[in-house]
């Protein structure tokens, strides 16, 4: 069966094709989980600073897994008018690509800070490799993500819901600053699917949302860590906990 039109299909040459693994000889990516929730002021602190710090070549890259309190995020291209409910939780201007996103309790969040100067520094092919990266996770489960030529993300169908019927299920939003990449991925694990209601999620009006639990699945975050790092190594290259 031929793909739709603005669906690109993933195999296994696509996969190879968006791989960005570091130059030989580069170290592994360091790889953080945080132990409890993030503060989203504190996330940016501390991305600023390793991400200088990366630049000068004075810290390896990094893989950052998180959880924030509940909170909308204002990419770059943010519409007023996609803020539903602007008084339900914090508002934060992240200067990120993108529009309204929402993070919260459940969702993995995996701020991604690598230098392209080390892999290709192009950011069409960095976000084509996040998306790899994000398919090759939800594989793991047996769920097929797709990615669409005009929405940025990872999608999945639901034919459960009716026919042409999609939800989002992870959202990508990245800076880059010296071609150092930051901010990044999330991935709905377990969220509150109802607190995406207060915005139009990356302005997106004809979609919904869903979660690995949503669609079924008993997947904890510990899961889905494990998935995330075995899909990353196989698009960026060796990761090393720090």
């Amino acid at each position: 069966m031929s793909p739709k039109q603005g669906e690109a299909p993933v195999n296994e040459r696509d996969r190879l094709g968006a791989a960005m693994p570091a130059a030989a000889g580069s170290p592994p990516v360091a790889w953080r989980v945080a132990d409890g929730p993030v503060p989203y002021e504190e996330a940016l602190a501390f991305m600023d600073a390793r991400v200088a710090a990366i630049a000068e070549g004075r810290a390896p890259e990094l893989v950052w897994l998180l959880e924030h309190p509940p909170l909308y995020t204002a990419g770059t291209s943010a519409r007023d008018a996609d803020l539903v409910e602007p008084d339900r939780f914090p508002v934060f201007r992240s200067g990120r690509g993108g529009q309204y996103t929402y993070h919260g309790p459940g969702q993995r969040v995996a701020y991604v800070m690598l230098d392209l100067n080390r892999r290709t520094p192009d950011l069409r092919r960095f976000v084509a490799a996040l998306e790899a990266w994000l398919i090759l996770t939800l594989e793991a489960f047996n769920i097929r993500g797709e990615r669409r030529e005009d929405r940025v993300g990872v999608w999945v169908r639901r034919p459960d819901k009716g026919e042409g019927v999609e939800d989002k299920i992870a959202a990508i939003g990245i800076r880059v600053r010296r071609w150092v990449t930051f901010h990044g991925v999330s991935l709905n694990v377990e969220p509150d699917l109802t607190h995406f209601s207060g915005i139009v999620p990356c302005g997106v009006t004809q979609h919904g949302v869903t979660s690995l639990v949503d669609l079924g699945l008993p997947v904890t975050m510990a899961d889905a860590d494990v998935a995330l790092r075995a899909a990353f190594e196989e698009v960026f290259g060796p990761t090393e906990r720090e």
